[in-house]
């Protein structure tokens, strides 16, 4: 049998959905059977997150810097975003990445925990409720780390989100074209020589308000990079979504 990565592109693409409508399928029935336990206690009653455990999660609540969402004493721009304006306009974030959604996260991406899914859309939908968007764009992830992962939590959570509100969703108008090395332990400046001219703009993005959705934002330079992206193309404003938010990003160098 082929390995997965040597088949052609759309096979592995219809592979893939198969394998998550599977596994959701799976989850379902389980969850019927068998209820869910709480991720952060263990209590057995239906929700990912039990309601006394919802209290207890590191919410992104404080006064934070409209555009990166790092915290500010009043809610004003941060230092960093005052001397220079990202390509980005705006970030809306649930939570800020710390225990346990820290750990929920990286269950979630690693594909072992798809019962968090829907409660990740429903938060990230409640964060949005009152916004207005063109165009949805998860961050893309390379072929390659597609073949591995056999999924892009990205476009998971996006996909909920065009479902709910009815937004449209092109995951195809950005491909990542290169495959660049992990971003953890790397300063700022590594990061950003990392990612330049990671991402290539398929489509027109005249005129658009353009929402790119992510699990995480660090440093913020891959959404950097990829709003660089979706500007050069036309697009007149750009919002982040993200689930969490690192609130001590690595240092310039």
């Amino acid at each position: 049998m082929p390995r997965m990565s040597s088949l052609p592109h759309s096979i592995r693409q219809s592979r893939h959905a198969a394998l998550r409508a599977w596994r959701r399928a799976a989850a379902a029935v389980l969850a019927r059977v068998w209820p869910q336990a709480c991720f952060v206690c263990g209590e057995r009653g239906g929700s990912p997150v039990c309601r006394r455990c919802e209290d207890t999660l590191p919410w992104l609540l404080g006064a934070h810097c409209p555009v990166c969402a790092l915290p500010t004493p009043a809610g004003q721009r941060c230092g960093q975003c005052s001397r220079r304006q990202p390509a980005f306009d705006a970030t809306l974030a649930v939570f800020a990445y710390d225990y346990p959604v820290r750990e929920m996260l990286l269950r979630f991406k690693n594909g072992g925990a798809f019962e968090l899914q829907d409660w990740l859309i429903e938060l990230l939908g409640a964060r949005v409720a009152e916004l207005s968007c063109d165009l949805i764009v998860p961050v893309p992830l390379h072929a390659k780390r597609i073949a591995q992962r056999g999924f892009n939590p990205a476009h998971e959570l996006s996909r909920g989100l065009a479902h709910q509100f009815g937004w449209r969703l092109d995951p195809g108008a950005v491909v990542r074209d290169i495959d660049t090395p992990h971003q953890a332990g790397l300063r700022l400046g590594e990061r950003q020589r990392n990612l330049r001219g990671a991402f290539r703009v398929t489509r027109g993005m005249e005129g658009r308000h353009v929402l790119l959705v992510d699990d995480v934002m660090t440093s913020g330079t891959t959404l950097g990079e990829l709003a660089r992206s979706v500007r050069q193309r036309g697009a007149t404003r750009v919002t982040n979504l993200v689930v969490a938010r690192t609130l001590s990003p690595p240092t310039r160098r």
